[in-house]
C-alpha cells in the first residue's frame, strides 16, 4: 500500500488559527487571569484592614517590578474581557456575523482594550 498519496491532515505548521479564534481563547486567559488576580485583590483589601504596618509591607510587595507588572495585566485582562463581553452582547442581538465584520471587531476590541489599559496608566 503506497502512503504517499495520502492527504496531509492540518497541523500547527499548515494551518492558521484566525484572528476571532485568537481573541477567543484570549477572552478565556484573561478570564482565568482575572480569577486568579482576585487572589491578589483580596491580599490587598486585607493589608487595607489590617492597619497601618499592614498596609506599608504590602506597598513594599506591591513595588517589586514583577508584581507591578502583574497589576498591569490584571488591568488589561479586566478590560479586555469587559470589551469583549460588550462583543458578546453585540452578537446575542444577531448582528455582526459576517467575516469582514469580525475581523475588524476583534482588531477594535484590541485596540479599545489596550486604550484603556493605557488610559488608567495614564491617569490613574
Amino acid at each position: 500500500m503506497n502512503h504517499n498519496n495520502r492527504p496531509l491532515s492540518p497541523h500547527l505548521q499548515v494551518y492558521r488559527l484566525p484572528l476571532t479564534g485568537i481573541v477567543s481563547i484570549t477572552h478565556r486567559m484573561t478570564g482565568v487571569m482575572l480569577s486568579f488576580g482576585l487572589f491578589l485583590f483580596v491580599y490587598l483589601v486585607s493589608a487595607i484592614a489590617g492597619g497601618s504596618d499592614s498596609y506599608a509591607s504590602m506597598q513594599e510587595v506591591m513595588d517589586i517590578w514583577l508584581f507591578r507588572l502583574m497589576y498591569w495585566g490584571f488591568i488589561y485582562a479586566l478590560f479586555f474581557h469587559l470589551v469583549h463581553g460588550v462583543r458578546h452582547l453585540i452578537w446575542d442581538m444577531g448582528k455582526t456575523y459576517e467575516k469582514e465584520n469580525l475581523d475588524s471587531l476583534a482588531i477594535k476590541e484590541l485596540i479599545a482594550s489596550f486604550s484603556l489599559t493605557l488610559f488608567t496608566f495614564i491617569f490613574v
